[in-house]
């Protein structure tokens, strides 16, 4: 067990002790949880294939399935992805730093544990300035997938990170909670067209305003088919799962009340919109309103957790939209409920 240090940092300028003992531990091989705007993430030196190794160990994780290297100015993806197209620098341009993950071919400095074993890498410029700061300091590049155990949901506050990995990691470094609140777009630019592999805060339309034609993969919004490789974080296994069973409900909020009420029973709690609320018998949790999906990429791994703490066995969670912003919560939430998903009609809710 480890003697995990716990480090506040809220201005990296006036804290910039904290920022070295980071920075040092990273580079002597330590893994360290570090905030991001998205969520926190768990952090070892992307260069180094024993520390990589470590992440694996620490949250449990698949070894094939690759991680995002986190680097701090734009110039810096030239060390570490080769035949970088156009595109990705006119994509910096607009969005980073910032919540958004593009995969390039590899430079052979990054190890196979990094990749997952694969010839691309995933590269991100976090716009979190206490990210940005332990980057700089430590001077190699981060990988940092969530700070959590490897199926929970993921951890936007520091004490969220305390709760899975206390003993495990060197240091956890607290800087408030996180903006986003779900993990970054990732998007291919290794292949012949850019490929949409997992939503996020930077959404599928903005993205084609600057490259035009985007494919979104299928592994998006279900399973990833059997045999196929997984290319970025979050796309083959079950993902982001409070103990509860969650069953996610398509249909009208008249519909979802019908339906959730009709299902009262110990244990069971709603996952819900602000407007469904009122009319619910069954303990709920909120996570904002219908049309704001923005609220609902906030607030839905904290429900999720919640949902834990209040011992909750079945869930039933209302279909967010899956436009924008809301096209990255139903990625998350879908794979929470291990794809159990059910469209309800008001025949089907009064049985």
């Amino acid at each position: 067990m480890l003697d995990t240090k716990l480090l506040e940092i809220d201005d990296p300028e006036a804290q910039s002790d904290a920022v070295d003992q980071a920075a040092q531990l990273l580079c002597r091989g330590g893994l360290v949880a570090i905030p991001t705007e998205t969520v926190y993430g768990l952090g070892a030196n992307a260069l180094d294939p024993q520390a990589v190794k470590q992440i694996y160990e620490a949250k449990g994780r698949p070894q094939d399935n690759p991680l995002i290297i986190h680097i701090a100015d734009v110039e810096d993806a030239k060390k570490y992805a080769k035949d970088i197209p156009p595109e990705y620098y006119e994509l910096c341009r607009r969005f980073s730093p910032g919540p958004l993950t593009v995969i390039l071919k590899k430079q052979d400095c990054i190890p196979k544990e990094t990749s997952g074993g694969l010839d691309t890498v995933a590269i991100r410029i976090p716009s979190h300035p206490v990210a940005r700061a332990i980057i700089r300091r430590a001077q190699v590049p981060i990988a940092a997938p969530s700070a959590n155990l490897s199926g929970k949901p993921s951890p936007t506050t520091a004490q969220h990170c305390i709760d899975d990995l206390w003993g495990r990691v060197d240091a956890i470094v607290d800087s408030g909670p996180c903006s986003v609140g779900v993990e970054s777009t990732v998007l291919s630019l290794a292949e012949e067209k850019p490929i949409l592999l997992r939503p996020g805060a930077i959404t599928p339309e903005q993205l084609s305003e600057v490259l035009g034609e985007l494919v979104i993969h299928q592994a998006v919004t279900g399973e990833l088919k059997q045999g196929v490789k997984a290319v970025s974080p979050g796309m083959k296994y079950k993902h982001y799962s409070p103990k509860a069973q969650v069953t996610i409900l398509d249909g009208t909020s008249e519909e979802y009340i019908r339906y959730v009420n009709s299902h009262n029973a110990p244990g069971v709690y709603a996952l819900c919109f602000e407007e469904d609320a009122s009319e619910l018998r069954v303990p709920y949790i909120l996570w904002g309103r219908g049309e704001d999906d923005g609220v609902q990429a906030h607030r839905l791994f904290a429900a999720l957790r919640e949902l834990d703490e209040k011992e909750a066995v079945q869930v039933y969670a209302r279909c967010p939209s899956k436009k924008g912003v809301g096209l990255a919560v139903y990625n998350r939430l879908i794979r929470a409920a291990g794809f159990d998903e059910r469209e309800i009609s008001d025949e089907k809710a009064s049985r």
